[in-house]
């Protein structure tokens, strides 16, 4: 697989953001059994455009920040040729960039004690001409006992890269694919009055 050619200022960006959490939340919600992680919830709710707005009746449990990278196939489509979205591949970041698990295909989100959540895509919004869109996923599965156990919706936010190549993808490069870099934020929700 290739990876994509991102400038130096981009990789900075990319693997800055896995460590820079909004700082007053950060510890709270970043940390299982975290004290007044209810009350600080409500105070760290990120910005979000209408349509990516969660329902009432969750609260932000906790946040990773994502660096990895989109994956892309190069197919026939309707139109031509193109790269096509394939999966996500990246790693999970807790408070001051701990490792605390990894985001791979379904699209499904790993915690390090072995509890996942796949979830679907219900809104999106854009984000910056280079960057993948805004994301409110859903909840469709879990698996495990653990991080992931309750996660209720998903926000993708603060994205970075990882949009599909502009051109490089004709008859004679079907089936080969590339990953282009991003970075993100990952926002988990859980139902209110849900106990720890």
């Amino acid at each position: 697989m290739k990876t994509s050619d991102l400038s130096c200022v981009s990789r900075a960006m990319i693997s800055t953001a896995a460590i820079v959490l909004f700082a007053g939340c950060a510890a709270a919600i970043g940390e299982p059994g975290a004290e007044d992680a209810d009350e600080l919830s409500s105070a760290c709710q990120p910005r979000v455009p209408p349509a990516l707005a969660v329902p009432a009746g969750n609260k932000l449990a906790f946040v990773y920040d994502a660096t990895g990278v989109q994956i892309y196939g190069c197919d026939a489509t309707a139109t031509g040729y193109g790269w096509v979205f394939r999966a996500p591949e990246a790693k999970l970041y807790g408070h001051k960039g701990k490792p605390a698990g990894t985001h791979y295909a379904g699209p499904t989100w790993e915690a390090n004690d072995g509890s996942k959540v796949v979830a679907a895509k219900l809104a999106e919004s854009p984000a910056g001409p280079n960057d993948i869109p805004l994301l409110l996923l859903g909840a469709a599965s879990h698996a495990g006992k653990g991080r992931m156990s309750d996660v209720t919706f998903i926000h993708r936010l603060e994205t970075v890269g990882g949009k599909a190549p502009i051109g490089g993808c004709d008859a004679t490069h079907v089936g080969e694919t590339i990953g282009v870099d991003y970075a993100a934020t990952y926002y988990f929700y859980e139902a209110r009055g849900k106990k720890k």
